[in-house]
Formats: structure tokens, sequence, C-alpha cells
């Protein structure tokens, strides 16, 4: 009988082991058992005991440890005891219960390169309670998006976060609106995200790794991807694609200079005050593509038809000719922006009908009036979940676009966060990019449905730390399209700034060069009303530099929607996520913000909230050659420049890594090549986002490189200028460089 039994064990051994990509093993300890589900990149090691599963890499070392006591905790209790359901050839399923009894069922769904791990209560009478799954922390780690961007002391890595009720906040002037969850470890390869639009639980420490959807019945999409950082962000855009966070591609005229209303006018735009800024600064230089008039454009006698959806209604004598005036900046070649929000004041031009028709966010069956920032009454919230809805919503939007206007500037702000989705506005803006509408986004979840990502407002009295963290965070979470808010923020105009000149004209010039080697920028407040010619020299300078690079950016981005990887500002640790010098610099004691401006350029502006008074900065190059923007100088990688000098009129860039950059010189495209020692291939994007040129590279030493159009044949001139060899590229054309 003893032989029969171990017969039968065996046998059932075999038959697990049999199925491809999963396998069972058990010790003689019952209590001890332990269940492996492997992938040829990784596999899952699960212990009976508590449910504590670990990932380990294809040799069997740990990529991510169990952790000490419950891997998770259902209503706060820990798991008692676990058995194998089902498995097949992608997938095993468990019960598991806790220690009070509490039963829920999890699965586990295996890919490639990431899993997902779905967590549901399982009695019968429905059951809502928070639901946690946890492992041994690991470090350094990098994510979060705003939530990461508003800590203090200001700091990129994230070891040390907790957050029992993560998501969207608004306390005071800490608006954490752009959500995201996403936690990425680039030196094990290693990320994670419990997609849940609701109220979540997010610890990132050393001991434990902790993330959970609060007060919910279940956790149905707990992805851990594994790999190498590019293989994860594509894999990261894939879940998000599948599982309806759909990532857009963005509109080329965003990634150029911008203008803003509420940096220049604040209340005060009429058809007048806008023309006469919008032609300073296009007098002046400043090559503009887009504009945004955010406020005041609605009539402002009439109470019903107050705020951005009093949709179509004009003020009639701040804007007596909508058309016309839009049409004036159109053929200017600037798109025209106007402010949108969801939030409807009582009595409004269209409030009555949404009330009528079930439109609104409802509380016991009744709409519900939220309090919000602006306006300052209490308002109507539409109902995002709603398809019918957001169908109303985006045809009212339409009244707009009747005028001419391009897009909106999404900005609610100021609400009350409890009982009110991550996502609350994504169905909305997902609408209005599925129409082409240009989208700056402020609210949203993991997805990307706008054109950019846009810091909160980020103005002088502020720490200017939390500028460039909140910026890296967005690109490390998959908001890579960063906009870091209008030059000189709100409130410059005010009489007080007058006696801090100095402080005023440090603080533009410094965050005008930050700003150009942003992915997107813009001027609100005139750097000429200082009355000195420095100012006006930098920012215009650094106006143009972002032009110059305007479609290499764009590039930058149509690869970044392509991949999912964070080519339009991408932080050192995931360029370099083997260099461990990169780590624990992106802070406010170190103020080491530098990123990977697309493949060929290293971002080193000075900025952080020392602006004012240093000079100079520690400066890392990875490894490889490096050649200054400015005047050429070629150092090598993998070195510190220590307290090198970056004065307020110097372009804080070094070309690198490819060393391919397309600039917009007198109209054309320019392909500038430096001779940094790159082989291989690359690719430029035009601006409609679909043509392609395929750039082969094979240069050696510094000779003039033979250029050739691969389309026709014919070799290309090119010339030596800048430090690099220059020619004019013709989109959808491919090269070879040798």
């Amino acid at each position: 009988m003893k032989r029969i039994k171990t017969y039968i064990l065996f046998t059932y051994l075999a038959i697990q082991l049999a199925v491809p990509g999963y396998a069972v093993s058990n010790t003689r300890d019952a209590a001890e058992s332990v269940w492996t589900l492997k992938k040829p990149s990784y596999s899952i090691q699960i212990l009976k005991k508590g449910f504590r599963y670990s990932i380990l890499k294809p040799d069997n070392s740990p990529l991510l440890q169990a952790h000490a006591s419950s891997g998770l905790l259902l209503l706060n209790s820990a798991i008692a005891d676990a058995r194998l359901v089902s498995q097949d050839a992608g997938s095993a399923e468990f019960s598991v219960t806790n220690d009070i009894g509490v039963r829920a069922t999890v699965r586990f769904t295996l890919s490639d390169n990431y899993f997902k791990m779905s967590v549901r209560y399982a009695d019968a009478k429905p059951i809502s309670g928070s639901i946690v799954a946890r492992t041994k922390g690991l470090a350094p780690a990098f994510g979060l998006a705003d939530n990461a961007g508003f800590r203090e002391p200001y700091d990129a890595e994230l070891t040390g976060f907790l957050d029992k009720e993560f998501g969207a906040k608004s306390v005071q002037a800490r608006e954490s609106r752009l959500v995201s969850n996403f936690v990425v470890f680039p030196k094990q390869g290693l990320a994670c995200i419990n997609l849940e639009p609701d109220r979540k639980i997010v610890k990132v420490d050393k001991d434990e790794l902790v993330q959970g959807s609060f007060n919910r019945s279940e956790m149905p999409a707990m992805y851990y991807f594994i790999g190498s950082v590019k293989q994860i962000y594509a894999d990261y855009l894939r879940v998000r694609n599948q599982e309806g966070y759909k990532v857009y591609l963005p509109k080329y005229a965003w990634f150029g200079v911008g203008w803003e209303a509420w940096g220049a006018l604040v209340w005060n735009t009429n058809y007048q005050t806008v023309t006469q800024d919008v032609d300073h600064y296009l007098a002046e230089g400043f090559p503009l593509s887009w504009m945004v008039v955010g406020s005041g454009f609605w009539p402002s006698n009439e109470p019903k038809h107050f705020t951005t959806t009093s949709f179509g209604a004009w003020d009639p004598v701040k804007y007596p000719d909508p058309k016309g005036f839009i049409d004036y900046f159109h053929k200017k070649n600037l798109k025209f922006i106007i402010g949108l929000r969801i939030a409807f004041i009582p009595n409004g031009l269209y409030t009555d009908e949404g009330l009528k028709k079930g439109y609104f966010l409802k509380k016991d069956g009744q709409a519900y009036l939220f309090k919000v920032g602006f306006p300052k009454t209490d308002c109507y919230f539409l109902d995002a979940d709603n398809p019918e809805a957001v169908r109303w919503y985006d045809d009212l939007c339409k009244k707009w676009e009747a005028a001419g206007v391009d897009g909106f500037k999404e900005d609610l702000y100021g609400y009350e966060t409890r009982d009110f989705k991550d996502d609350k506005l994504d169905p909305v803006n997902a609408a209005l990019m599925n129409r082409g509408v240009y989208v700056m986004g402020r609210n949203g979840y993991v997805g990307s449905p706008m054109d950019l990502h846009r810091y909160n407002d980020f103005n002088i009295p502020e720490n200017q730390d939390r500028g460039p963290v909140n910026g890296l965070a967005f690109a490390y979470s998959g908001f890579p399209y960063v906009y870091p808010d209008v030059i000189g923020g709100t409130g410059l105009t005010n009489k007080k700034y007058a006696t801090q000149q100095d402080r005023v004209r440090k603080y533009l010039m410094r965050e005008s060069q930050y700003a150009a080697v942003n992915p997107s920028m813009s001027f609100g407040y005139g750097p000429w009303n200082l009355k000195d010619k420095q100012v006006l020299d930098v920012c215009r300078s650094a106006a143009q530099l972002h032009d110059r690079l305007h479609p290499y950016i764009y590039s930058a981005a149509v690869k970044t929607h392509l991949t999912g990887f964070p080519y339009t500002m991408t932080p050192l640790p995931l360029a370099y996520p083997s260099d461990t010098t990169t780590y624990y610099r992106e802070n406010e004691r170190v103020r080491g913000y530098q990123w990977m401006l697309g493949e060929a350029l290293l971002a080193v502006p000075l900025y952080g909230d020392d602006y004012a008074k240093s000079t100079s900065r520690d400066i890392y190059l990875p490894a490889g050659k490096w050649i200054d923007y400015d005047n050429g100088k070629v150092y090598a990688g993998n070195s510190m420049l220590k307290d090198f000098d970056i004065p307020v009129d110097k372009t804080p860039l070094f070309v690198g890594g490819t060393g391919f950059v397309v600039e917009k010189v007198a109209g054309k495209l320019m392909a500038r090549v430096y001779p940094v020692g790159f082989q291989g291939s690359t690719a430029f994007y035009d601006e409609d986002g679909k043509t392609t040129s395929s750039i082969s590279i094979q240069m050696k030493g510094s000779k003039t490189p033979v250029i050739r159009d691969t389309k026709t044949g014919r070799k290309i001139k090119s010339q030596y200028t800048r430090f690099a060899y220059e020619f004019e590229l013709i989109p959808g054309h491919n090269y070879s460089i040798n």
C-alpha cells in the first residue's frame, strides 16, 4: 500500500510538472507546501503558510523575496490556510482563508515577462474590506507621479513612502491629481502596480513592498513586471491598453513653445490684452506654437453663463468677435486653447439639462453639490462613468470648437476627494482625444488621454525643488509628456515683487533654461517687464532652443507612445540602470536633476530652491563620450564634473547617446550627427507621428562621414557646424551614415 501511495504521489507530481509553464512541488509537511509557477524568464514561488509568494530569476535566485509573515491581508488579517484549486498552462487558482475565517479566491495569470494576480472575496454574502498584497521590500524605488512629487523632503526615490488612502489629494496647494501607483525598481529589473482607480494602499520600504485596494470587494489587477527597464515599460504600456487605460499619441504643436494668459494677465483677459501680450512675445522673437486663455472668456455679467461650462457663450464686450479673434492667431500658426472643467454651477446655462437627464454624480440617488477650488460656489460634477453624459458633454464642447478653439486646458482642482475616483475625468478626455482635440491634462489615472502632463501650479513662493522632482516622478510613472507649468508661475505682477527684482530676474532666467529642456514649455509674465536686457536675452534664447529642438522632442514623444519608455524625459536610473552612481541624486540635497531628452541629449539644468544663489552643479556623465552643446568640449563618461559652472546664459545640455539630433532651422529639418562614437540605428518621426526615417550610423573616429539617402541612393552633402555634421533631412527618407 505504501508503494501504491508513493506511485500515485509521483504520478500526480509528474502530471503537474508536465503542464507547460507550471509546476507544483510539495514537502512532506503539508503546512510547508510550496507551489511554483514557472516561465522561462521568471518563476513565482508560493508558500502555503501565509500564502507568501516570491519571484525568482531563471537561475532560482531571488528577485523579490516573500513577506516575512503573510503575502496577503484580507480585512487586515493574515492568510491562515491555502489550497490549489486549478491550474493550466498559463494560470493557477487558489482558495485562501484568513485568520478570522474569511475566504478569497486568488488567481495568477502568467505572461512572458509579467504576471497578474487577482483577488476577490469568495463568501456568498458580499464583503467589502481592504485587500493587500505584500512582499519584502526593495530599493531604490521610483514612480507614484504627483503623490511622490509633493512628498517632503523632495526626493524622487521613494523608500519610506506610506499612504493608506493613496489617490488624488486636494489639501491646500498640494494638488495630487495626476495619479499613478506604478513603482519601478530599475536596479533589480522589476515594477508593480495594483490597477485600481479607487482608494489604494501603497507602502514602499526596504522591509515591505505593499499595494492594496482600500475597502473593496476585490483586487482584480495586481501586476508585477520583470525584465530590462525597456521591457518593463513596453509591457506596462501593453497592460494599460488592455485594461482600458488607453495611452494616446500626443500632438506635435504641444511640444513647442506656448503662452498662457494666466501667467501674463491672470483674470484680466480680453481680446485686446491677449492680442497685445502675444504679439509682444512674437515681436521679441519668441517662437510660439500654442496659447491658452484659461479664464475670463465667459459672459461675466450673467451668473448662469459663468465659468467654462457656459459652452459657446463669450463675453460680448471682452470678446465681441470670438471667431475672428481666434482666426487672427491661427494665421500666426498658433493653436488656441481655452480652460475647461466638468464642474457645473447651480442654475448654470446647461445645468438644468444635466440634472434632468441624470448626468451628474449622485449621492443617495440625488445629484450632489461638491466643494471645488473654482468656481467658488459648490458645483455638480459630470458623471464620467455614464457614457451618455460623456457624449452630451463632448457635444457641448463642440460649441467652443465652432469658434475655432483647438483644444482645452483641463483644470478641475480643489475638489473633495473621497468617493471620487482617480479616473473621474479620463472618459471625457478620451472622448476629446478620440476626435483629435488638443488636451492639456491635470487629472488622470495611469493612462494618457491627454497630450501634455501638467504640473500643479508652480509659483515663486514655493520650494522650487518640487518641480524637478515632480517632473521626474511623472516620467518614472508613465506620464512622460511633462509640461512644468508656465514660466514665472502666477503673481509676478504683484507689487510686492517690485522690491525683489534680483530674485525675480534670476527666477525667470533659471526657470526658462530649466523649462527649455523639458518636453514642453510656456511663458506668461513678459520678461521685458523687468527692463533688463540679460533677462530678455536669456528667456528668448531658451525659447529658441526649445523651438529648434521641437521636431527632435516630438520624435521622442512618438517613440514613447510606441514603446512605453519615457524617451521625452528619461531619468538616468532608467537610461543607465546598472550604473549605481545615477541613483539617489534626484533630491533637494544633491540636486542632481538630470535626464536624457531623447536618445542623444543629456539635460543638466541648474534648478532647485537655490536658483537665486548657485552658479554650479556636480554633473554626472554616464558611460560614453559627451560633448558640451555650447562649446564642443569633449568629456569621457563615468565621471563626475565637480562644481561644473552653469551661468544663467549657458545651454544646459550635453550630447551623447546616439549623437543624432534633428533641429528646425529656417523652416528646414537639419539632421545633426555628433561624433560620439555611436554605432547602431535610430529613427526619426515627423510631426504627423507616422512618417518615419530610419537612420543607420556606423561612424568610426572623427573623420567626415559619408552620408547616403538610401531611398534615392544619392550621397548627401554635409557641413560641420556647431560641433556636428549637419545635413537636410527629408521626412520619410532613410539614411546611412558611415
